[in-house]
């Protein structure tokens, strides 16, 4: 406040006492803003309140952004679920996508190897045999996320390479228009009931497959030996998983070699079908997650890996229809955890170096 100074000096001494101090307070007032009401979060509305909130929301990462190239053999739907719900969190990352089975998602990283330059940042395939096999050529980044701690240390590479992301059981389907009594055995594809009637997906084309096909090959009771037994009975071969659904849902087939989610899916679509874990075990893939190496963008190939292998993450595949990993994560309705089912395994060493030999010896087998 300004004062003409030719009347301020005829002012009474307690005057000028009296305008000083309702000056000062004036101006005190001035500089201390009065408290902000808070709204109904209980924010005050001050700069540095929003900031501290913000921060405590746990938002993500400022720098987590740019461009990131996602390889995966997931059904399209379910990838994009999975695409949507990483970017609600890290909004700032595009993510592009390439879709298709994981023996053809495996050769065109070779294809892009040979040109000079792998264009995915993250894979998440079939496998661990895919995953050995891309480890060996030294193709991936190690990376151990802190969510792995939560996942068997059976289902994590130890040096990092890859981790499973959930827990997928090849089962016996059975359209139940056609048969009266599911099967409780992997022997009912070779009863003279099953004739002409069951379907198998392709190991050239599925990851999934492929991994059976060094399985049960390797297994007590069964071996070449039953597969031989398979072609004698007919067995049909299709490129995938969901065409072996489909087949079997519609009443082309009445018996399918299938990965369990599928069924329980079509299954809850009012379909004719229904699956059952064969006595004698099932063989299991975990889709594992990975970075590669030659990665443009290793933070947000990080992020990715986290939330997928995050509580979030699993209970997100579970929403999806699939058996979760993660430790303390309950599977969905219709199907096993993997505490409760009895696996059919082999030396992961032996099936990623005879892969391709197995693949071949199939073909000469069932023909292409």
């Amino acid at each position: 406040m300004l004062i003409n100074q030719e009347r301020w000096f005829t002012f009474k001494k307690t005057s000028v006492i009296a305008i000083m101090t309702a000056a000062m307070m004036m101006f005190s007032a001035c500089g201390s803003p009065a408290p902000a009401k808070p709204d109904a979060s209980g924010n005050t509305g001050s700069p540095a309140a929003g900031a501290e909130q913000s921060q405590s929301a746990g938002s993500a990462p400022s720098d987590v952004a740019g461009q990131l190239t996602f390889y995966t053999s997931q059904p399209e739907e379910d990838a994009a679920q999975l695409v949507q719900a990483f970017n609600e969190k890290y909004p700032d990352v595009k993510v592009e996508t390439f879709r298709s089975g994981t023996e053809e998602v495996t050769a065109k990283i070779q294809a892009e190897k040979q040109a000079g330059s792998v264009q995915a940042d993250v894979l998440l395939l079939a496998d661990a045999v895919t995953f050995e096999g891309l480890k060996q050529q030294d193709l991936l980044l190690p990376y151990k996320s802190p969510e792995a701690e939560h996942i068997a240390a059976e289902l994590v590479d130890p040096e990092g390479m890859y981790t499973g992301t959930k827990v997928i059981a090849t089962v016996l389907a059975a359209n139940t228009d056609k048969v009266t009594n599911l099967p409780t055995s992997w022997q009912a594809l070779a009863s003279a009931e099953s004739k002409d009637g069951a379907i198998m997906p392709s190991p050239l084309y599925s990851g999934a497959a492929a991994y059976n096909i060094g399985v049960f090959s390797r297994t007590d009771g069964f071996g070449w030996d039953y597969l031989q037994v398979l072609k004698d009975n007919n067995m049909s071969v299709i490129k995938g998983n969901g065409a072996v659904l489909k087949a079997v849902a519609s009443g082309e087939k009445s018996y399918g070699m299938v990965v369990d989610y599928m069924v329980v899916r079509e299954k809850a679509k009012g379909s004719p079908i229904d699956l059952s874990y064969p006595s004698e075990g099932v063989p299991i893939i975990t889709e594992p997650i990975g970075i590669m190496k030659g990665t443009d963008n290793e933070k947000a190939a990080q992020a990715f890996v986290d939330f997928v292998l995050s509580e979030e993450g699993q209970k997100l595949s579970v929403e999806i229809g699939y058996t979760p990993i993660r430790e303390g994560v309950a599977p969905p309705e219709g199907l096993k955890g993997i505490a409760d089912i009895k696996i059919l395994s082999g030396d992961l060493n032996t099936l990623t170096q005879e892969r391709e030999d197995d693949k071949k010896k199939f073909t000469e087998l069932f023909g292409n």
